[in-house]
């Protein structure tokens, strides 16, 4: 099992996972010339994907969705509330699940969707299990739950949401109204919020860690690494930052 994340930020996210036979993408919100392009750099074409699976209906999440599956008839996975709000283009391959529920398998991947407090109709993020391996992914939430907690335990990879630094955040360019949204309840994760969710996940079998969705305006990739080196010291070495504009690569698992 691997996984390369193709860019990640409030200018377009997805995330590109395979296991076997198959490969999925979770989220698009790049335009499909322009998802083309970033697939190409790990040397993935676009009719190879077998699903995309929308975690909510932002734009910077769906933006390429309804191309994507209108040139390729790629399958597109999403539950009902999602997809409601997201009011796409009707699409000919579209499987809904529970947010709430057990989860479901696109070839040799089994997804568990983890419910999450965010400001979308029926949010959630992702439990990926295959070739005996676990990819927990945590962005776009603004409170650590229990829940969410729970669901990621025994993770051998994690990409984890560190969007803010709240003194930057509070001196920032951002109105107040967005401030507020962002730093609230169901905005985004800070850093100390990040570093919280992995203290309370964090175990010997968890390799990688990105860090993801890092506002380009209220934070700075060392403070986020900083923030979360201080769970474990050994942490460090593991650590790498998801980027907006740069692929990461292929990361094993």
């Amino acid at each position: 099992m691997r996984f390369a994340v193709l860019g990640s930020g409030s200018r377009g996210n997805a995330t590109l996972i395979e296991s076997g036979e198959t490969r999925i993408l979770v989220d698009c919100g790049f335009g499909l010339r322009e998802l083309e392009r970033r697939l190409a750099e790990v040397d993935v074409r676009a009719e190879s994907i077998a699903a995309v699976v929308i975690t909510h209906e932002h734009g910077d999440h769906i933006a390429g969705v309804a191309r994507l599956a209108a040139r390729y008839r790629t399958e597109v996975w999403s539950s009902p509330g999602t997809w409601r709000a997201a009011r796409c283009p009707e699409v000919g391959r579209l499987r809904l699940f529970a947010g709430h529920g057990r989860g479901f398998c696109v070839g040799d991947l089994r997804l568990r969707p983890v419910p999450v407090p965010h400001d979308a109709r029926e949010p959630c993020q992702l439990v990926i299990d295959g070739d005996a391996r676990r990819l927990g992914m945590l962005t776009d939430a603004g409170t650590v739950t229990p829940r969410m907690c729970d669901a990621l335990q025994d993770c051998d990879a994690l990409m984890l949401e560190a969007n803010h630094d709240p003194q930057m955040l509070r001196a920032g360019p951002y109105p107040l109204s967005l401030q507020q949204r962002v730093g609230g309840p169901f905005g985004h994760l800070s850093n100390q919020q990040a570093a919280q969710l992995l203290r309370a996940v964090h175990h010997e079998r968890l390799k990688q860690v990105l860090l993801s969705h890092i506002s380009a305006q209220n934070n700075r990739p060392e403070l986020a690494v900083a923030a979360v080196s201080g769970v474990d010291g050994e942490l460090r070495a593991s650590l790498r930052v998801a980027e907006q504009d740069r692929v990461s690569g292929w990361v094993q698992l």
